[in-house]
């Protein structure tokens, strides 16, 4: 049996599964301080045989191996979780392999293994909710240099009547700081859920994320491009993106049918649980190959 969490700015969700994606129990934990959410994690995969964790985290983390600072939590907002060790937490209180990525790269993998992007070598996942990040599978293998990916900080051209100063820390006006949800709710006084009907919202919204989508695809050419994230369950973002994306290329590379080119998650709400379980099943793979 594998464990899989799911490590969110809100809620930690784990669950207990197989590496075919099947979920046998599963629970949510309030995302507070990790003397508190921790605890519970423990407790929950105590009641279970496991053989392997895997770990989809909210950043930045650490991911490289050889790095001093492999398995924390590092400069995030979270001022809590700010350095957590979390993959030695997990090993203090299991001896197991831990599978350790960021909580999109997670979801891409579970898309590329049993959702919207299978039978593809290569995918890209981006969630636009709290935040907004991007995971990458290129030729089969999760995409990783000196990090992890940080598609949701890059910098987008303004548009002319978007006044808005921006919402990121970090950035103000980086795509995350005009788009993610917070900037969506501060830009027009209420939350995306009360603007259902204003169409200027998510057009606004969309010709963001379509100027995201183009440099994604011109540099990294993906097969299939997933839109998942509590702003995308406005459907009426897809048209604006379809739209604005078309116009942005302007003929300069040939797209597929964008309405099957990019598409909300194949695994709904389970994309990131999903992948987590194969990030388990890999870490089990790798430890038992040495």
């Amino acid at each position: 049996m594998l464990g899989a969490i799911e490590a969110g700015g809100t809620k930690f969700v784990c669950a207990v599964g197989d590496e075919k994606g099947n979920i046998v129990d599963r629970i949510q934990i309030p995302t507070t301080i990790p003397a508190e959410t921790m605890p519970k994690v423990v407790e929950f995969f105590n009641q279970y045989p496991i053989k392997a964790i895997g770990v989809g985290s909210f950043g930045p983390i650490d991911v490289n191996p050889e790095s001093a600072a492999y398995g924390h939590i590092t400069s995030t907002p979270k001022l809590g979780w700010r350095d957590y060790p979390f993959v030695q937490s997990l090993k203090d209180a299991f001896s197991v392999p831990i599978g350790f990525n960021t909580d999109v790269n997670a979801a891409a993998l579970g898309e590329v293994t049993f959702g919207a992007a299978k039978g593809l070598d290569s995918c890209l996942y981006i969630t636009v909710g709290t935040g907004i990040g991007a995971g990458a599978i290129v030729q089969g293998k999760l995409l990783q240099g000196l990090s992890h990916p940080e598609m949701g900080h890059i910098l987008v051209r303004r548009h002319p009547n978007d006044e808005f100063r921006g919402k990121c820390p970090y950035h103000h006006d980086c795509l995350e700081g005009l788009a993610a949800g917070p900037a969506i709710e501060e830009r027009w006084g209420v939350k995306g859920d009360q603007l259902v009907d204003r169409m200027e919202v998510w057009d606004l919204e969309g010709y963001y994320i379509a100027q995201a989508l183009m440099q994604y695809v011109l540099i990294l050419s993906p097969k299939k491009i997933i839109l998942g994230g509590g702003v995308m369950k406005q459907k009426q973002v897809f048209i604006s993106v379809y739209k604005y994306l078309k116009d942005f290329v302007n003929e300069y590379v040939t797209l597929p049918d964008l309405t099957e080119y990019i598409v909300g998650p194949g695994l709904g709400d389970n994309a990131g649980i999903t992948g987590s379980l194969m990030l388990a099943h890999q870490a089990f793979q790798e430890e038992n190959q040495r």
